[in-house]
């Protein structure tokens, strides 16, 4: 096990409404799991899709947002506790996601978030100063009162990325059930940066229903991808990544160790 401090989260009654996980399209899109059907062909129009989904429409505190002008914070660290998983891979028409096990767990406030699972958009979700990565992984973590945070790591063009690999030699390219690879295991904790260099703020789900509920943690410093993997990728998913939205009245928080 490998236990790392990374940022201090800003507390959930500062940033907004606290949202329980007990709403069935929520819980749904925290799995990939979503019954009213969307895509990324008109992502304008999620709004309209649901009842469900009218916050994609209506909401102040949307993501992904352009990484500009932070204000810099003294922020306490946090704790993420990583280990090595199984493979446990599904396509779900939207991303390729792996689903996580107990034990893999980030500590904000005190509170323990659960990792979930993690999956990747291409291009990055979240811009840095106007400008999109290639592409971007989110490791979405849930805590026992419904809140969410995720972790937002950007992946920049170099060499082959060896911890990925396994996970692109497994990738269904088509829509799929969850497929568990006997004999492969992923270890996380290479799949985060080494530098903590991180901005914080309060947002949503990029997809529907963009339920503002998410605590975001997005690293500064990316990892490497090869081309290839990417262009794999890409093959599969040509574009599943939300537009920037508007940061509105809210505050974009910077870190460093």
């Amino acid at each position: 096990m490998k236990r790392r401090t990374f940022v201090k989260a800003i507390p959930l009654g500062l940033a907004g409404a606290v949202f329980s996980l007990n709403f069935p399209s929520l819980i749904a899109a925290v799995a990939g799991e979503n019954h009213t059907d969307w895509s990324y062909d008109d992502p304008e129009s999620w709004g309209e899709l649901s009842a469900d989904y009218q916050v994609c429409s209506v909401g102040n505190q949307q993501s992904p947002i352009d990484l500009q002008s932070p204000v810099s914070s003294e922020l306490q660290p946090i704790e993420i506790v990583y280990q090595d998983i199984p493979l446990k891979i599904i396509n779900n028409s939207h991303t390729i996601q792996v689903n996580s096990n107990p034990g893999n767990y980030i500590i904000i406030d005190g509170k323990k978030f659960d990792l979930l699972q993690f999956h990747f958009h291409h291009p990055s979700e979240h811009k840095m100063t106007g400008k999109a990565y290639p592409m971007e992984v989110h490791f979405v973590h849930k805590n026992q009162e419904g809140s969410l945070a995720v972790l937002g790591v950007f992946l920049q063009e170099g060499e082959e990325n060896a911890t990925l690999k396994s996970i692109w030699e497994a990738m269904p390219s088509h829509k799929s059930e969850e497929k568990l690879i006997k004999g492969v295991n992923i270890s996380l904790p290479q799949l985060l940066p080494d530098d903590a260099t991180s901005y914080r703020y309060f947002g949503s789900l990029t997809t529907p229903p963009c339920s503002e509920v998410v605590q975001w943690i997005v690293f500064q410093n990316p990892l490497e991808i090869s081309s290839q993997q990417i262009n794999q990728f890409r093959q599969i998913f040509p574009l599943n990544a939300r537009p920037i939205q508007p940061l509105n009245r809210r505050f974009l928080l910077s870190f460093s160790e």
